[in-house]
């Protein structure tokens, strides 16, 4: 559903992207400068007080959807924890131009970074294709890649079918209820490529969040910046819980069939996983 009025404003959208970010570092979902964020904005936004210098942008590939949209999205090789002490230095604001092919890149002068997030071929067009699909006015992206998730990434079990969801959703109501779809799981494909960036564009059509099997995840949200940040940690939590059930002996029970389909029915979970 659309944002309506009062939008937030750029310093609001700018400061929840610095909460998402120290608390994907305080999670461990973003060593060094792993992880990147970006933000879609379907409203007139000033950008120039705070990112006064203007540079024409080729856009990897045609986003025709977003044109006249505001992207805020941090820089390669700037660390997501350090995006909210000093925003300036290490996210670039892109205004898409008709036709969706160029746009202009509103910078800082302070700026660390000489690029956007090698990743910008796959936030543009997550971006592109939930405003095209769902006429939302706001849509928030996040790559990140928390530890225990990814590791379990790396066992080929949990990669068959639907096995690592319905092994993570076991552990916790919450799981269930925030990630009713359940967890989209892709194959190893190369950082960057247009093979990820169109598999994790169909995989975001039906999921929140989906699995970069041995690199980490990406996941979405049209609500805010912080709230995807919380779909990847509610997800890294299912985690740890397996791995922890794993070292001890595989002894816990989990939360049965029949106990996940009664929490659905009570909080009206839109899933047809249980």
């Amino acid at each position: 559903m659309p944002m309506t009025e009062p939008f937030p404003s750029l310093d609001e959208l700018l400061a929840s992207m610095g909460r998402a970010g120290r608390r994907l570092a305080s999670i461990s979902a973003s060593e060094g400068a792993a992880g990147n964020i970006s933000a879609c904005i379907g409203w007139p936004i000033e950008v120039r007080r705070r990112f006064p210098t203007s540079e024409l942008l080729d856009l990897p590939e045609p986003v025709p959807a977003l044109a006249g949209h505001t992207v805020l999205v941090t820089g390669s090789g700037r660390r997501l924890h350090e995006v909210g002490d000093d925003p300036e230095a290490n996210v670039g604001v892109v205004v898409i131009d008709v036709g969706g092919t160029t746009a202009t890149l509103w910078s800082s002068p302070r700026r660390l970074y000489a690029q956007l997030t090698t990743e910008l071929n796959s936030h543009l067009a997550v971006h592109a294709d939930q405003v095209e699909r769902t006429a939302t006015n706001f849509h928030a992206v996040i790559h990140a890649q928390p530890l225990q998730l990814t590791l379990l990434s790396h066992i080929p079990e949990y990669g068959v079918g639907d096995t690592l969801t319905r092994r993570l959703l076991r552990w916790e109501p919450e799981a269930i209820v925030n990630l009713p779809e359940g967890l989209c799981v892709l194959p190893f494909l190369l950082p960057g490529s247009s093979a990820l960036q169109q598999a994790t564009v169909e995989g975001l059509r039906s999921h929140r969040l989906v699995v970069w099997s041995k690199h980490g995840v990406m996941a979405r949200s049209d609500q805010s910046v912080t709230r995807v940040a919380d779909l990847v940690e509610y997800a890294e939590t299912a985690a740890r819980y397996e791995l922890l059930d794993s070292a001890t002996g595989s002894r816990g029970q989990g939360l049965t069939v029949d106990e996940l389909h009664a929490i659905v029915v009570a909080f009206n979970v839109p899933t047809t996983l249980f």
